[in-house]
């Protein structure tokens, strides 16, 4: 009798961009498994009816995109420790009529940051998040689990950084987002989590007083169109090391494959190839 074929998917609104459904799909095909991952665009209203189909049985679990993270917290059942500290959701699986919510955002930055950057959590100094919206939630969490003894969040609008800074406790201040150089004295480690350089190319903006960082700085954007943005074209130019943001999407998702599908996913060089040609052909 062949095995019964388990369904899984992502849900957002709009879903249209996500690379989500590639690669799991590749994995399916790659470890011979029955099953199926799709794209669902699930409007705000609609959240109520799709969990509750989800707990009948209708899927095994799904990851959560803009703008569900957070709105879906009161259709679980249960959280997981990371889930509930962060206070976003990105991952939900079901245990019999009960649906369970985890998030792997802190888990897949690190993750990328250890294979392109080895020790670049070695100093645990100052770190800076430029943004402070749902990934920097889980940027901060991810930072903090990793000994950076002073963690500065930058945003435009005061208010949200605050929120952020005071979520996370006394390690975590709210400081002003802008041109001034000053930004980046001192800083071991900065990740942009904001869109800026989303689809502007390496020689959008300036980003000045960069170089203003520590001998051995990492700096990282969680942006991955376009790979090479101008924060990380900026800081290649002053001699920090660079990692950009393809890889967190990759290893984000292995855990919520390993609970639906039984097998924990490898992220390789050719599905990152995979995914880079995509995207450049959709540029």
């Amino acid at each position: 009798m062949a095995k019964e074929s388990v369904r899984a998917g992502v849900i957002g609104h709009p879903i249209g961009h996500s690379r989500s459904p590639m690669i799991h799909n590749n994995w399916l095909g790659e470890y011979g498994i029955a099953g199926s991952y799709d794209a669902y665009d699930i409007s705000p209203a609609d959240l109520s009816d799709f969990f509750s189909a989800m707990r009948k049985g209708r899927m095994a679990g799904c990851n959560v995109t803009i703008p569900h993270k957070e709105a879906v917290l009161e259709h679980l059942d249960c959280l997981t420790g990371t889930a509930e500290v962060i206070g976003a959701v990105n991952t939900v699986w079901r245990e019999g009529d009960r649906l369970i919510g985890d998030n792997t955002d802190a888990y897949g930055f690190c993750a990328n940051l250890n294979a392109e950057a080895p020790n670049w959590d070695r100093n645990g100094g100052r770190a800076l998040v430029l943004g402070a919206g749902g990934a920097a939630l889980a940027i901060v969490h991810a930072l903090i689990e990793r000994g950076f003894g002073q963690i500065d969040i930058a945003n435009r609008t005061a208010e949200r950084a605050n929120r952020l800074a005071q979520h996370f406790g006394e390690r975590c201040r709210a400081v002003a987002f802008t041109d001034e150089p000053s930004l980046y004295d001192g800083a071991d480690f900065v990740a942009n989590t904001t869109t800026l350089t989303m689809g502007e190319g390496a020689d959008g903006r300036r980003w000045p007083g960069l170089d203003r960082l520590t001998e051995g700085a990492t700096v990282t954007d969680i942006v991955y169109t376009p790979l090479q943005t101008s924060l990380l074209a900026a800081a290649k130019r002053h001699g920090y090391r660079t990692v950009d943001g393809l890889g967190m999407l990759l290893y984000q998702a292995v855990p919520g494959f390993e609970r639906w599908f039984g097998v924990r996913p490898e992220v390789t060089g050719s599905l990152r190839a995979k995914l880079i040609a995509d995207l450049e052909a959709h540029a």
